[in-house]
């Protein structure tokens, strides 16, 4: 069988535990040898594997497990259309040194000259400060806007180009909106 459980191991210690298949029929749905199973009810093999349970995973259901269990010679049909991995990487917060820390506001400083079309909010997201420091940081209010320097924050590293592209996306995409509400009001009148 081409197709495997999620954690084949951990999955057939979970059948031999608490179903009644034949070894062959676990060992066929799990890609394993017969033996190897074998060694899993006997207590040789997988010690310390905790069971794996495919029910609740959607692997198989127990309609699957019933039928194969009243016939041996049927195999386990594992379900593909349940099991989905997302590969969608997660925007984890991470610690940001101080020297880093020190370069936000030569950052921000940097998106506002080169990038016009950002919000305080988004620069302020993006380089991961307060709003209220990018507004002051635009009206040269900012306490020590002397001594800033624009520096690029996609080569300080503080965020990725996916991430400038994106929020420039949005931003064009709310010009765009904004521009046709104003048409739209000026129709109106």
């Amino acid at each position: 069988m081409t197709n495997a459980p999620l954690m084949p191991m951990a999955t057939a210690v979970w059948l031999v535990e608490n179903t009644t298949l034949t070894f062959k029929q676990i060992a066929d749905f799990c890609n394993l040898h017969e033996v190897e199973v074998q060694g899993i009810a006997d207590g040789e093999v997988a010690k310390g594997i905790k069971a794996y349970n495919p029910i609740i995973s959607g692997q198989l259901s127990r309609e699957e497990i019933e039928l194969s269990s009243k016939d041996q010679s049927r195999p386990l049909e594992i379900k593909n259309t349940d099991i989905q991995i997302s590969n969608s990487e997660k925007k984890i917060k991470k610690y940001v040194p101080l020297s880093k820390r020190q370069d936000k506001p030569d950052s921000a400083l940097w998106l506002i000259k080169n990038h016009v079309i950002l919000k305080d909010s988004q620069i302020a997201k993006l380089v991961g400060v307060t709003k209220n420091s990018v507004t002051s940081i635009r009206n040269k209010s900012y306490w020590n806007y002397n001594n800033l320097n624009p520096k690029d924050p996609v080569a300080l590293n503080l965020f990725t180009q996916k991430d400038l592209i994106q929020a420039l996306e949005k931003a064009e995409r709310r010009i765009k909106r904004e521009k046709k509400e104003k048409e739209k009001q000026k129709q109106s009148i």
